[in-house]
């Protein structure tokens, strides 16, 4: 099964658990880079979709990514993600602000923070963010779902 038929089965998936949800909502197919394709949901107040800290958003792409995979007999191709109304774009901006603040905090103080547990997703973004930084530096600890990032003070 080709990489295109998984997609599509993903699509069809997601368009359909959309219209399951009530919602009035397109699904847009995309490149995010050679690896990944994205599923782009749009409508009005999808924030349902969403959930918490995209909680919502995580199982929603879980789900599709199963369907699809299921489609083409465990013999997956394609990375999927999926993102509601640009959610994951505004998200990645506010924790790369968010981190960039509390580098600076811990640059000033000395004192390491640990941030609250996250996703991979989000937890690469703040490892990206942070070493673009200098005087900080960035570990994981903890096992899933709590695992989570600190950053600490370089030497």
């Amino acid at each position: 099964m080709s990489l295109a038929r998984e997609v599509e089965a993903a699509d069809e998936f997601l368009v359909g658990l959309v219209g399951a949800f009530g919602f009035d909502a397109t699904v847009r197919q995309g490149d995010i880079d050679d690896e990944i394709q994205e599923l782009a949901v749009s409508g009005d107040d999808l924030g349902l979709l969403i959930g918490p800290k995209g909680s919502t958003l995580e199982a929603v792409q879980e789900l599709t990514r199963l369907a699809a995979r299921r489609q083409v007999e465990g013999r997956a191709e394609a990375r999927i993600r999926v993102d509601v109304s640009g959610y994951r774009e505004r998200r990645r901006a506010a924790l790369e602000r968010f981190v960039r603040s509390l580098a600076e905090e811990v640059r000033a103080s000395g004192s390491q923070k640990a941030l609250e547990p996250m996703t991979s997703p989000d937890r690469k973004v703040v490892h990206d963010t942070v070493a673009e930084l200098d005087g900080v530096a960035t570990l994981s600890e903890g096992e899933e779902p709590n695992r989570r990032v600190v950053i600490i003070p370089e030497a």
